[in-house]
């Protein structure tokens, strides 16, 4: 069967209510089931949705989404996972255009949008326990986190980063999530603009931190800062922070 069969659509929906059987080629059935499979993975836990929840929010028989993924519901949520994976990667390219921290606030709206449309799936995967999971699923969501990464440190222009610039930025991807979790936990509050501004403040924070004892992420540091401008989130933030310089001077 190729990229241009059709399959013939048989659901349990009464004849005339269901009219003529739908003809799709076999790639447009197969995203159209995989799109009704991550919607039911992004408002339910994995474990809660079966093949027949698939074939009914597809609008099709349970035979025909078998068809398709042959190894039930293990197989739909991996390809599923894989899709969202993808999508989720995509929040974080970002075209080289404005400044640094510009960029990771329009990447950061887009992780944040993901996670409000996926809310429950995005949940139940980050905290694991689900009995669908495998090592396969656990590499994907890994996958992601060093994808985000790599895009992060091409930002910077640092992908050959050494070790401790590359665990300042995996921990803020870290942070990122378990704020996510606790945003989704309290119901999407604050709004989606403050939480972003918080965790590019921390980004630049934590930046900062690393630049104290480390000579290569001090030189990102001062690259950076230097791209920026007032009216950037970096620039705000050096403002905000200013006044309380003044609270440290006895410490020097």
């Amino acid at each position: 069967m190729d990229g241009h069969a059709a399959d013939t659509t048989v659901t349990a929906t009464p004849r005339a209510a269901r009219g003529a059987y739908r003809r799709l080629p076999v790639a447009q059935r197969r995203e159209q089931l995989l799109a009704a499979a991550l919607g039911l993975f992004g408002a339910c836990a994995p474990e809660e949705v079966t093949v027949d929840a698939v074939a009914a929010a597809a609008g099709v028989s349970r035979p025909l989404v078998y068809r398709y993924f042959p190894g039930g519901r293990q197989q739909i949520y991996e390809t599923a996972l894989r899709s969202a994976a993808d999508q989720l990667m995509r929040c974080f390219q970002e075209p080289a255009e404005g400044t640094p921290t510009q960029r990771l606030s329009n990447a950061v709206d887009r992780y944040l949008a993901f996670v409000r449309e996926h809310e429950a799936g995005y949940s139940a995967l980050l905290r694991g326990g689900s009995v669908v999971e495998t090592t396969r699923t656990t590499a994907i969501v890994d996958d992601v986190r060093r994808g985000a990464a790599e895009e992060i440190l091409r930002h910077l222009m640092a992908e050959d980063a050494g070790p401790r610039l590359r665990m300042t930025v995996r921990s803020w991807i870290a942070s990122a999530e378990a704020l996510s979790l606790t945003w989704i936990d309290q119901g999407l509050r604050p709004a989606a603009e403050e939480l972003r501004a918080w965790l590019v403040d921390q980004f630049v924070g934590l930046l900062a931190v690393g630049a104290a004892g480390d000579e290569e992420t001090a030189e990102v540091v001062r690259r950076v800062l230097g791209a920026e401008g007032p009216d950037s989130p970096a620039g705000d933030l050096a403002r905000r922070l200013l006044p309380l310089a003044g609270s440290a001077q006895h410490l020097l």
